[in-house]
């Protein structure tokens, strides 16, 4: 359920970020186990469960955000009788209240085996797992309460969007105990980081998640490469403008703030002809008041008013460090450049986007500024064809039509002996 936390990858991310998800103050981690059981686990005792859908026997689409939400929506447009379901109190944006849930209250039942399993992960894991003791009280639970739900419910099967949350690989255990099929729906790019593809049907964008998840461990299950359903209403409004006027800078909780103000304050006076906009991944939480204040000229995004892709459509260029919408920039013809904001060891071109050619790497501000200048002289038209290694539907006839190709394979397994049919 762990295993991402325990990697080198995630014990090497800047402090900043570590910190936000478990603060080095063994005190401060306390606080927040402390916080975690009177509002989660006493808190769910009171907080009543009113599902709109009828959970028996249906096929769950199982959702840990609103980007989870986005990438399976598609699947209950097509086969309504799909419903979306999200743990007790999880957090899904702007979709909060469109998901069904299922209940928590008897996580705190399982609590009495955490010194044990402290105990346990410190034997395999060394000091990592008292460094993280919080991360380890948080996923307790999980596995036995949705064992539970699924021996109620008898889900015909569960199909996901995230492999890695300890929630989500909580509910994928428990699925494999109790022989409720799985599928999987890739949502973002992937990592060599990533635990071991564990599904019966696995629905990935292209040949590079395959090979990624190939380094990752065994592969279990059926793979199938159907290109990537988000973009598919996207995909025939390809920016088609020859020179760089408007550039897109998206950011997350990997980029420090100090970092992101100085690369934007340069570029805005290096290149006062071009057109800056801003865009902070829709969970960033942090206050952007100073820098709005000390740049005024820079324009914002609101992730939470227009998705990525609509984002994208009013640009030219991207620049961006480890983040998927370098591929996203790219299958709309938006010209992509890699820049490490806040540079950390572990995370140097995270995707490979650089390595595979999809991204130009910039690796100062003057060498930024230069790809930047000669992208407003001219940009080609024909960008959207390096993403062919990462979306297996680009330049064939299932281009722009991932969502049938993928739900029609979906719907195929389910009616298999393989979904219990």
């Amino acid at each position: 359920m762990l295993q991402l936390r325990f990697t080198n990858l995630f014990a090497g991310l800047p402090a900043s970020v570590l910190n936000s998800i478990s603060p080095a103050s063994p005190l401060k981690r306390l606080a927040r186990v402390a916080g975690y059981a009177g509002l989660r686990l006493v808190g769910h005792l009171f907080q009543p469960i009113h599902n709109a859908d009828q959970l028996h026997g249906a096929v769950w689409l199982y959702v840990v955000s609103a980007n989870n939400y986005d990438a399976l929506s598609f699947i209950k447009d097509a086969r309504p009788e799909a419903v979306l379901v999200a743990g007790q109190g999880k957090n899904i944006g702007r979709y909060g209240k469109a998901v069904n849930r299922l209940s928590l209250r008897r996580k705190l039942l399982y609590y009495w085996q955490y010194p044990a399993a402290l105990l346990g992960l410190r034997r395999e894991v060394g000091n990592r797992a008292l460094r993280f003791f919080d991360l380890v009280f948080y996923a307790l639970g999980y596995y036995e309460v949705y064992r539970r739900a699924l021996r109620h419910y008898r889900p015909q099967a569960v199909v996901f969007a995230n492999d890695h949350n300890d929630d989500a690989r909580a509910l994928l255990l428990a699925c494999r105990a109790e022989g409720v099929p799985t599928a999987y729906v890739q949502h973002a790019s992937v990592s060599t980081n990533f635990p071991p593809l564990g599904f019966d049907l696995s629905l990935l964008e292209g040949q590079d998640a395959l090979d990624k998840y190939h380094q990752c461990g065994p592969v279990r299950g059926r793979v199938e490469l159907v290109g990537m359903p988000k973009a598919d209403a996207f995909l025939a409004q390809r920016n088609t403008a020859p020179q760089v006027r408007r550039v897109a800078v998206a950011c997350n909780l990997l980029d420090e703030l100090p970092a992101l103000a100085e690369t934007l304050a340069y570029l805005l006076r290096e290149l006062p002809a071009l057109t800056f906009t801003l865009r902070p991944h829709p969970g960033d939480q942090r206050d952007f008041s100073a820098l709005r204040h000390a740049l005024p000229g820079l324009h914002w995004s609101d992730p939470h008013k227009e998705n990525v892709f609509q984002f994208l459509q009013a640009h030219d260029a991207l620049v961006a460090a480890d983040t998927s919408t370098h591929l996203e920039a790219t299958l709309l013809n938006v010209a992509s450049v890699y820049y490490r904001f806040s540079p950390t060891p572990t995370l140097a071109d995270y995707y490979g986007y650089a390595a595979h050619g999809l991204s130009e790497w910039a690796h100062s501000l003057p060498e930024l500024a230069a790809a930047l200048g000669r992208l407003a002289q001219h940009k080609p038209l024909d960008l959207y064809r390096r993403a062919a290694y990462y979306n297996a539907t680009l330049g064939t006839p299932d281009e722009g039509h991932s969502r049938e190709l993928a739900v029609r394979q979906l719907s195929e397994w389910l009616a298999g002996p393989a979904a219990g049919a």
